[in-house]
C-alpha cells in the first residue's frame, strides 16, 4: 500500500526540486521528469489546502 504523501513532504520535495532546477546541473530528461513531479506536488497542495480550507469554512458556519 501505498503512502500518501503530507503537504509538508509535498513542500519539502517542490523545494529540493525548484534547488536542482536551479542549479542547472540536470540534463533535459531529467529536468522533463522534475516538471511532471513538480506539477503534480503542486496540485497535491493546492488540493489540500482547499480542503482544509473547506474544512475551517464549515466548522464557522456551524457557529
Amino acid at each position: 500500500m501505498k503512502k500518501e504523501i503530507t503537504y509538508s513532504e509535498a513542500m519539502a520535495e517542490l523545494d529540493d526540486i525548484l534547488n536542482v532546477i536551479q542549479s542547472q546541473k540536470i540534463d533535459i530528461d531529467a529536468l522533463s521528469e522534475r516538471v511532471a513531479r513538480a506539477s503534480f506536488l503542486i496540485k497535491l497542495c493546492k488540493t489540500k489546502l482547499r480542503t482544509t480550507e473547506e474544512e475551517i469554512q464549515g466548522v464557522f458556519d456551524e457557529n
